[in-house]
């Protein structure tokens, strides 16, 4: 598969641990993307009600579930 073909995006997760609302962010050409859309939007999702993200690409996990909470 070609590396521009693939669809990195966030899968929302609600507090309860199920799907969020929103279900998933928008698709990024790449990891880098993604994870620097996450670094910006952290905050705006956790006062939506995301509690934590799971990276993806394409069908397959790349990690997460993730908590957006600090550490």
């Amino acid at each position: 598969m070609n590396a521009m073909s693939m669809t990195w995006r966030w899968a929302l997760v609600a507090s309860d641990g199920s799907a969020h609302e929103r279900g998933e962010s928008a698709a990024f050409p790449s990891q880098a993307d993604a994870e620097t859309w996450i670094g910006e939007s952290w905050r705006s999702l956790l006062d939506e009600g995301v509690e934590a993200v799971t990276l993806l690409d394409g069908d397959r996990v790349v990690y997460g579930p993730m908590s957006l909470r600090p550490a």
